[in-house]
């Protein structure tokens, strides 16, 4: 969620679709995955791409919806856009490869999340165990730890087996 334009529901979705982010092997996988990559659609000199139509569907529009986010504020991803509405794109070809550009952003941000997660142990913080401590993981007993024998006084007035 600290990325400009994701919301709860969208880093939600984004998480519950993707999984483990590690099934994708790159960047490029992912944009297919998504639907982000774009497809060839030239024909003779004319040179062009289209968005795909294929793909998740929901994790485009959070990608759609984080671009639309970001291009209502002057982030950097506005000076991308209009740097390639300035080349000669249209708005539709500039948004495609923000989206693009957005997708490549999520991908690298949950891998850094992933490992990060996987660097913590298992209670999600660095140096914890599996081990409970409420199970006795600490071997070493104090002599305050060791049970105390019964007073004197009390072994002398125990009831004596023949009375």
């Amino acid at each position: 969620m600290d990325l400009h334009g994701i919301g709860p529901s969208s880093a939600a979705r984004l998480l519950a679709d993707t999984g483990d982010i590690h099934r994708f092997r790159d960047r490029d996988r992912f944009a297919s995955w998504n639907g982000t990559a774009p497809l060839d659609a030239s024909s003779g000199d004319q040179q062009r791409h289209r968005l795909s139509r294929a793909g998740n569907r929901k994790i485009n529009r959070v990608l759609h919806i984080m671009a639309i986010v970001q291009l209502r504020n002057h982030t950097p991803v506005r000076v991308y856009y209009d740097s390639r509405r300035a080349d000669g794109k249209t708005s539709m070809e500039a948004l495609r490869a923000l989206k693009r550009r957005l997708s490549n952003v999520v991908y690298a941000r949950m891998l850094l999340d992933q490992r990060r997660h996987e660097w913590a142990g298992p209670g999600g913080q660095s140096g914890t165990t599996l081990d409970s401590s409420a199970t006795g993981s600490n071997r070493h007993t104090d002599t305050s730890d060791k049970p105390h024998p019964r007073p004197d006084n009390q072994i002398n007035a125990a009831p004596s087996p023949t009375s």
